[in-house]
């Protein structure tokens, strides 16, 4: 009896072992910090989810006019309120991404938690409601990144020029090398990204837009298995340092502009040849003497004709 009684404790033991295990390793291999998670999800929520984005345009789109993108892109936070979290104040106050949609940078700092919870679920506003396609943990993951993991990068980049400011591209180059360069190749252009119809390598999002740039060093592409700025324990000056030196990557060549042309204006194409040089000079010349040749003969040939009409009309006087 007392061996059977053992055995038995032996195998519920064991039984619980292995559920905790279990669990632990269910938590260690699926699961990220909440506050990773929500900035992901803040990237881009349905590609972090692993579903399909709702059909249509977000009913918030109708409020503006002036990004005239369509579908997914409206139900993503980042596309409203921009990569550096400050909406119309930011960097999206101008441009194509411009929608005049708030700063949820400030807008957080006042709110808690549950407050922000409850925005999302559409307490001020219904057409802001995503309860029907984020649960409670996704939101509460939200709210956690929009509460305690904001960061300013107005200090780390130059809100005219875009590019960053200061830093060290000797060690940002240290720390490309030894994380990103495994995947995205010395120059940036291994793995190539489709924006708006265009090929880009990382050189051309580091230089066209940092704010996205820093957010996913170090956060993560939604959706995408990338090491993490925040877990490789790199600090904001770290992930400006790699921003400075992924800005001297390879860009995408652009079309040369003449000076003072405007806007999508391109140099127009040169059309017959150019003579440049002695050789030039001289069929310059000679083509000029010809021209003076012809324009001479004409000249003499209208004489003539001038003189013949004037015997001819004085014979027939006669």
């Amino acid at each position: 009896m007392r061996t059977r009684w053992l055995w038995m404790t032996l195998l519920l033991a064991f039984t619980a072992g292995v559920g905790i295990v279990s669990a632990r390793g269910v938590v260690s291999t699926t699961g990220r910090e909440a506050l990773v998670e929500g900035a992901q999800l803040y990237d881009n929520w349905f590609a972090a989810l692993g579903v399909e984005p709702p059909a249509g345009n977000s009913p918030l789109w109708a409020r503006q006019t002036t990004n005239t993108r369509s579908g997914p892109d409206t139900w993503r936070c980042s596309e409203c309120h921009g990569w550096d979290y400050k909406g119309s104040e930011g960097a999206y106050a101008a441009g194509s991404h411009y929608t005049g949609f708030p700063s949820v940078f400030k807008l957080s700092a006042s709110l808690t938690e549950d407050e922000i919870v409850a925005h999302l679920k559409g307490a001020k506003d219904p057409s802001h409601d995503f309860s029907a396609y984020l649960n409670d943990a996704a939101l509460q993951k939200i709210a956690q990144f929009l509460k305690n993991g904001l960061q300013d990068d107005s200090a780390f980049i130059d809100s005219v020029t875009l590019k960053a400011k200061g830093g060290s591209v000797e060690h940002g180059k240290q720390l490309y090398d030894g994380v990103c360069a495994a995947c995205h190749g010395a120059d940036g252009r291994a793995m190539l990204f489709r924006t708006e119809g265009i090929d880009e390598g990382l050189g051309d999002v580091a230089n066209r837009d940092p704010y996205r740039f820093l957010h996913r060093t170090r956060f993560g592409v939604a959706g995408t298995e990338m090491p993490l700025g925040r877990e490789l324990g790199w600090s904001t000056s770290d992930g400006r340092d790699v921003l400075a030196y992924a800005q001297t990557l390879p860009t995408r060549p652009q079309p040369e502009t003449p000076a003072n042309a405007g806007e999508g204006s391109q140099t127009s194409p040169q059309i017959g040849f150019s003579l440049n040089g002695w050789g030039g000079g001289i069929i310059t010349g000679l083509m000029a003497f010809a021209a003076t040749l012809g324009a001479s003969a004409f000249f003499l040939l209208g004489l003539v004709v001038l003189g013949g009409l004037v015997v001819w009309a004085l014979r027939r006087r006669k």
